[in-house]
């Protein structure tokens, strides 16, 4: 496909590798500051991620999915299972009564991609319910609303599962998370769980949600790594992180673009079409025999205000990491940077000659 065609359509192999590339940078930076920052740190940051993330998105998606009618925890049950299934994660969801109702998360699950789930402790997947289902009641301003989980994936039961209850008492700040193992979520019946409307929510439109969920991710829990790990810390573990997934993606989504052309050029016009797919406009200009790559906007941080420099530094980790996999020889060098005052960012691909021996 011409970049003029991937332009002017829809490029739902565009948003799938954007999708793939992002999915898997949250589960691999994670998996780094569990590894290299250990556990409490890695907690903090998920719990960061994840109320920033509910903070954000939870009440408007109430009223764009039309439950904001509903009993609470009707509500928020439901909310889960509609936009979780919305963004290609598999999510059960069984109602018990007006004041209590089940989500599940069967495996695999959706975060810890592949095997990583044998990494992830238990504190970090209660991290993630800490930001978001725990604060459902408060956001609500319901103070009786509370989420009990009785399993996790990461602890070796068969899902992440749990029920919000509106309790006959306001709760106090510590029982709005509450564990209750030897409970057991009741059978599933798709027939009986809501459904999304065919006519609001079309093939073409699940496509682009599909890559804004991903993308949602980083654009909290990058900010947050940094905000948290503080600048140098955070970049490095962040930078490290990224350019690692890079390497070990780019064959996939390279195959999932239909492929990539050789040399500067080639990569040159992936990076326009990951720009693109991203929803920001790129052009590309030749210098000499090199490329430039001019993206104006960020669709990726656009909500993102006084980002520290060690965000944008982290984030082009992953086209360093996917340079080192098409061409090794690829030179890729940032000439310009909006952060800094200049009207775009822009790449410079180049490619060197091969050390001799």
């Amino acid at each position: 496909m011409s970049n003029a065609a991937i332009a002017e359509t829809d490029d739902t192999a565009g948003y799938s590798a954007v999708e793939a590339i992002y999915h898997a940078y949250l589960t691999g930076l994670i998996l780094t500051l569990v590894a290299k920052s250990g556990t409490t740190q890695a907690a903090e940051v998920v719990f960061r991620t994840f109320r920033r993330q509910q903070l954000a998105r939870f009440v408007p998606g109430l009223k764009k999915l039309g439950l904001d009618g509903l009993p609470h925890a009707l509500a928020c049950a439901q909310y889960h299972y509609l936009s979780n299934q919305v963004g290609g994660v598999k999510v059960e969801y069984v109602y018990e009564n007006d004041r209590k109702a089940w989500v599940r998360y069967p495996p695999p699950r959706w975060i810890w991609s592949g095997t990583a789930v044998c990494s992830i402790p238990s504190e970090v997947s209660r991290a993630m319910l800490r930001g978001w289902h725990a604060n459902n009641g408060v956001v609500l301003g319901n103070p009786r609303l509370g989420f009990v989980c009785t399993g996790q994936t990461v602890d070796g039961q068969p899902g992440l599962e749990g029920y919000y209850r509106e309790f006959d008492h306001d709760l106090a700040p510590e029982e709005r998370l509450q564990f209750s193992p030897g409970e057991e979520c009741p059978p599933f019946d798709p027939a009986q769980a809501p459904l999304l409307s065919e006519a609001s929510w079309p093939p073409a439109r699940l496509a682009k949600v599909l890559r804004n969920y991903a993308m949602e991710y980083i654009t909290s829990i990058l900010p947050e790594t940094i905000a948290a790990l503080g600048p140098s810390e955070g970049l490095y573990l962040a930078g490290s992180a990224a350019r690692l997934i890079g390497m070990h993606s780019f064959d996939t989504i390279a195959q999932t673009l239909g492929g990539v052309g050789p040399g500067a050029l080639g990569y040159a016009e992936f990076l326009q079409r990951i720009a693109r797919a991203q929803g920001d406009e790129a052009e590309l200009v030749q210098d000499g025999e090199a490329w430039r790559v001019r993206q104006r906007g960020w669709r990726l941080m656009r909500e993102r205000l006084d980002l520290s420099p060690a965000v944008f530094d982290a984030w082009t980790e992953l086209w360093s990491g996917c340079a080192m996999a098409h061409d090794r020889w690829l030179t890729l060098d940032i000439t310009q940077r909006r952060d800094r005052g200049d009207p775009v960012w822009e790449w410079r691909i180049g490619r060197r000659l091969p050390a001799t021996a």
